[in-house]
């Protein structure tokens, strides 16, 4: 069988729905292919931030611009996704994290982002359930948090209700480039004829990267996650410690949603990300030292993701350097769920416009051909030394 659209937008995550839902805004043919269930990775099993402070300096037009589409998100698609502007504080213990935070800030705000800084004083009379050892914080109002289970989900409905045709359960086994565009071969045999490639497949981009002889260091890992029992609720705003030991926040209903790092493995081949119970344990430690009082909360479950890294830490985003017609936007190293509604709009406008206003240069493919890429100091900081070694 044979099918013919314009667009092939390879995943069903975050980033594909969005980009399926802004073409057919645009009245473009799409089809978003999805080897799994839509919204069934990391797209549905991150963390939830829907962050701004914190960023890559690079980042942040592109930060802005998707959060602007994140505060307008429900009433697009017409579903909730549980969006709530909770507002993020990043929190320091002691002179180094404080010096961190420092910069953090005015990175923000070089950015138009509106990070505060708070002294020790201020933590304790505006969050007074956070640890007397915390010696800081940055405040920023507008960050929030969204369902990931709701959002990608809700976009593909909406996707769909403009017209846009969704497979599930296929995997794309072959691409090939001919004289008028690109034929897909899916590994149940049907045949995909299009214009135009989107290749948004997360911790798999690099698998479709490589078919266009795009070769890129992306690996795979996953951070350990766990959510207690419901609890009374206290904390309104997500909670993230300068050297990500601590992420936590909780939700309307009570329980407290909690990742740690170092991230550990993630399996791409078998689908499986393990969580080592030890994990668990040095999370719960690291939470209840940012929040005494969850020293008696119990946990309820305890998962993990597959998600792509690449060695500095930044997506790819763009243009394919070998074949026309080719956008990639994968391996966002576990930040892309806030990028995700910006990526989409990026991404429909370089097919529809040719261009888009939003600058994405730094995240070019040609980085890892053209130049050697330094390796992000977060990779020490936030992975398991085996995972380091393998970037």
């Amino acid at each position: 069988m044979t099918i013919r659209t314009t667009v092939a937008v390879i995943g069903g995550g975050l980033m594909g729905s969005w980009t399926a839902f802004f073409l057919r805004r645009r009245g473009i043919a799409v089809m978003l292919i999805e080897k799994g269930a839509v919204g069934a990775q990391s797209s549905g099993v991150n963390f939830g931030n829907i962050r701004l402070q914190g960023r890559h300096k690079n980042q942040y037009k592109l930060a802005l611009r998707s959060h602007a589409l994140w505060e307008q998100a429900e009433t697009m698609v017409g579903e909730g996704c549980e969006f709530e502007q909770t507002g993020h504080l990043y929190i320091a213990f002691g002179p180094k994290q404080d010096e961190q935070l420092r910069i953090i800030v005015d990175e923000a705000q070089a950015a138009c982002v509106d990070s505060q800084l708070l002294g020790p004083n201020e933590v304790r009379a505006r969050f007074p359930w956070l640890s007397p050892t915390v010696t800081s914080a940055s405040w920023s109002a507008r960050d929030a948090t969204a369902n990931p289970r709701l959002a990608t989900p809700a976009v593909a409905r909406a996707a769909r209700a403009l017209g846009a045709v969704t497979m599930e359960n296929t995997k794309i086994a072959a691409l090939e480039p001919h004289a008028t565009g690109f034929r897909l071969r899916t590994d149940d045999g049907v045949v995909i004829d299009c214009d135009w490639v989107v290749n948004v497949a997360g911790a798999w981009g690099a698998d479709i990267a490589a078919m266009l002889g795009e070769p890129v260091p992306l690996f795979a890992a996953g951070p350990p996650q766990f959510v207690t029992e419901p609890l009374p609720r206290f904390i309104l705003p997500s909670v993230q410690a300068v050297d990500d030991s601590v992420i936590l926040r909780q939700v309307a209903r009570g329980n407290v949603v909690f990742a740690g790092y170092p991230r550990g493995p993630s399996d791409p081949v078998s689908n499986r990300a393990h969580v080592q119970p030890e994990k668990t344990l040095a999370g719960l430690r690291n939470m209840v030292r940012a929040v005494p009082a969850l020293a008696s909360a119990h946990i309820i479950r305890v998962w993990s993701g597959i998600e792509g890294y690449l060695p500095d830490m930044l997506p790819i985003i763009g243009p394919s350097a070998t074949t026309p017609r080719v956008l990639h936007a994968f391996g966002f190293c576990g930040h892309g769920f806030q990028l995700g509604p910006g990526v989409g709009a990026v991404l429909a406008e370089l097919i529809a416009d040719g261009a888009t206003p939003t600058p994405i240069d730094a995240f070019a493919i040609t980085r890892f051909r053209d130049a050697q890429v330094t390796a992000s100091s977060k990779l020490a900081a936030e992975f398991d030394p085996a995972l380091v070694g393998r970037a």
